[in-house]
């Protein structure tokens, strides 16, 4: 097999060519006025590396941060919401809660839909389905006018209680569509057809938000393809690590929301069951975003709920919250073109905003005056300003010199090494900060887990990051640099279908759940059957449950079969013996209800070789040494540096030391030893 994997990121896009098992990668800069035309170039490079040709390639496999980007930066479409009338403030009175008690300068994320381009309409449904009031078709009317007077790009339509009867969503859909033509629309029985009316509005409003955008990228791009020679179907990677069409990219774009980190986490999850570490967190550092995830018994955590673009020191409800299947994981605007500034009280911040490829940061010599992380990597000494992706792009430390004093070491009184140290430190700690919130959110320890470290950034901070976190072993693949596109090649294609449906069990009705799991599990056979027509497809049923009176239920996993009468009592024993596994204790004589069905089916694929244990060898001489700046210390240290493709398994790399290779270099810190493992991975060990 030829396949080509392109991950588009917000600085960079990284491409890789995998010619039956031998790798060709490159990586360009992101082009974010016509994203197709970095992923073009990415893809000639690699592809003239190998001397292959386009029509040769079989498969191409493609994920993006493009989505995610949007709603971080909050630069996406302009969006009118249609709701049920007396609920267009859903979307701002969210939960109802203060995610920060004691503060009380909290502030809230402001809404992607502001309240002037929400609309109320007349028309109710009751809780089961049955209507109450009938749809004012008239007022769809004089919406649709305003919403041409308020240049609306995209509509989100989402009513009460649509997931029990999506009949008033599909025919105002439907009016909607035939007054403002051209302009896509968005409907919550589609997009999250489950109960909860704030989540279910927030993930339409998300996917209406980037939908003109992800949408036009991929059909342009599906042209161009052609154009170059291309004669494969193109994939798309999903939040949920599986791969699925053009087609359902193109109306759910909010399910690639995390499309390029779910190929870093599939990467992760392959990694630790190749290095039998059964307890990882991975670390994805590219240049606009950092990603933390957790691997335990080599599955990623999976959820059906997702928050991005968390505004306050990455608490949970300070974001937008997603109802999609997705790989859990925590994101912050902390990668190497993470922008610094000085907030009001003179204290050093870094992000979220970023300076993306264009015009990138001060050093990369492209018009950038803010200083960014790549300008205090390049600053400390850690990276080398010829070297800096493959030779591509040559660094000026002069400018990245200039910016760092001009915006933060002449506003503090500090040079501009000490003003590098300090932005090293803040995006390291708020990294750090990010990774244990997200344990403690889940119940997990960081210190006794395995960090896999990846994406151009990561490897220079993972070894500060792992310090911070109490870490001692951190394992850096071959191609970090492009590691989530590795993971693009590693993925299975799947789709997953939920659906909202109450079920007391006590007046359990196996021929209902079982008509509903049909559909679904025809809904899912259907799209994997677009992108794959052969091979066996598994299904993992799940139910989630929960004790009646209880506001929140627990996902429980069913027999991928039908249901019978009996099954009744072997669903109270698994939600029994699942509530203990998470709360330590069952509640006797409640009954128990199950408030929402979901299918995921995949195509699954081989599983990864064991790697063997690795010997130590020799201590690896340098080819070379170069002073770097040590932030903790806050002194300058002299720093051996050696070539990746010249280090042999076993070989032990003293720190502290750089390890550099095209797509990045890894930053060997004072307190670790590197050693080579038998795959060419280098693992950073915690001196003794």
């Amino acid at each position: 097999m030829i396949r080509l994997a392109v991950d588009i990121g917000g600085t960079f896009t990284d491409v890789v060519l995998d010619v039956s098992g031998t790798r060709y990668t490159a990586k360009v800069l992101t082009t974010p006025s016509d994203p197709e035309n970095g992923f073009l170039e990415g893809a000639q490079a690699a592809l003239a590396r190998a001397g292959i040709d386009a029509a040769d390639v079989q498969a191409i496999v493609h994920g993006t941060t493009l989505a995610t980007n949007a709603i971080i930066e909050r630069k996406g479409a302009r969006v009118g919401l249609v709701t049920t009338d007396g609920f267009r403030d859903s979307l701002e009175i969210a939960y109802e809660h203060r995610f920060e008690q004691s503060d009380l300068y909290m502030v809230r994320p402001d809404p992607l839909v502001p309240r002037e381009h929400r609309w109320g309409v007349e028309g109710r449904l009751a809780a089961d389905g049955s209507e109450l009031v009938p749809l004012d078709e008239n007022a769809l009317e004089r919406v649709a006018e305003e919403m041409k007077a308020a240049g609306i790009e995209a509509v989100a339509i989402c009513f009460l209680h649509s997931y029990a009867n999506d009949a008033h969503e599909r025919r105002a859909a439907a009016v909607l569509s035939h007054l403002l033509p051209g302009v896509p629309i968005s409907v919550s029985c589609e997009v999250s057809p489950e109960i909860r009316e704030y989540d279910r509005v927030s993930t339409t409003v998300a996917n209406a938000y980037v939908r003109p955008q992800m949408q036009g990228y991929l059909q342009r791009l599906e042209h161009r393809l052609a154009d170059r020679g291309f004669r494969c179907g193109l994939l798309m990677i999903t939040s949920s690590g599986s791969m699925t069409t053009l087609q359902t990219a193109c109306e759910f774009p909010i399910r690639l929301v995390e499309s390029g980190p779910a190929g870093g986490a599939v990467l992760a999850t392959n990694l630790a069951a190749e290095l039998g570490e059964s307890s990882v967190v991975s670390f994805d550092m590219g240049g606009t975003t950092a990603k933390i995830c957790l691997v335990d018994d080599y599955k990623a955590l999976q959820s059906r709920t997702f928050e991005v673009a968390r505004a306050y020191r990455f608490l949970k409800g300070s974001g937008y919250p997603l109802r999609i299947p997705v790989i859990e994981m925590v994101e912050i605007g902390a990668g190497g073109g993470s922008l610094a500034g000085i907030d009001e009280l003179r204290r050093i911040t870094v992000g979220p905003e970023s300076a993306s490829s264009v015009p990138g940061p001060a050093c990369y010599g492209r018009g950038g005056k803010r200083p960014a992380v790549t300008d205090a990597d390049l600053m400390l000494g850690r990276l080398d300003p010829e070297r800096f992706a493959g030779g591509q792009i040559r660094l000026s430390t002069d400018a990245a010199a200039s910016a760092l004093y001009a915006q933060i070491g002449a506003k503090l009184g500090i040079d501009e090494r000490a003003a590098a140290a300090g932005i090293s430190e803040i995006v390291d700690e708020n990294m750090a900060n990010a990774a244990r919130v997200h344990a403690i959110e889940w119940g997990k320890n960081l210190p006794e887990r395995t960090m896999i470290a990846f994406g151009g950034a990561a490897p220079l901070h993972a070894a500060r990051l792992a310090d911070k976190c109490g870490i001692r072993k951190v394992v850096i693949p071959t191609g970090a640099g492009v590691g989530s596109a590795i993971g693009f090649l590693q993925a299975p294609i799947g789709y997953h279908v939920t659906r909202s449906r109450y079920a007391n069990l006590d007046e359990f009705d196996p021929a209902t759940v079982n008509e509903l799991f049909a559909s679904m599990s025809e809904e899912a056979a259907v799209a994997i059957r677009k992108a794959s027509p052969n091979g066996h497809i598994e299904e993992q049923r799940v139910a989630y449950m929960r004790y009646r009176g209880q506001g929140h239920e627990i996902d429980v996993v069913l027999p991928s079969r039908d249901l019978s009468i009996g099954d009744k009592a072997l669903m109270e024993h698994l939600f029994a013996e699942r509530y203990e596994a998470l709360f330590g204790r069952t509640i006797p004589n409640l009954g128990v209800e199950v408030m929402t069905w979901s299918l995921a089916a995949l195509i699954p694929v081989p599983p990864p070789v064991i790697q063997q244990p690795t010997s130590r060898g020799a201590k690896a001489r340098p080819s070379s040494s170069r002073a770097v700046f040590d932030p903790d210390l806050m002194e300058v240290l002299d720093h051996g540096i050696h070539v990746r493709q010249e280090l042999a398994p076993g070989m032990v790399v003293e720190g502290p030391a750089v390890i550099v290779e095209d797509e990045t270099s890894t930053l060997v810190g004072r307190n670790f030893d590197a050693v080579i493992l038998n795959s060419g991975y280098i693992q950073l060990e915690r001196k003794s």
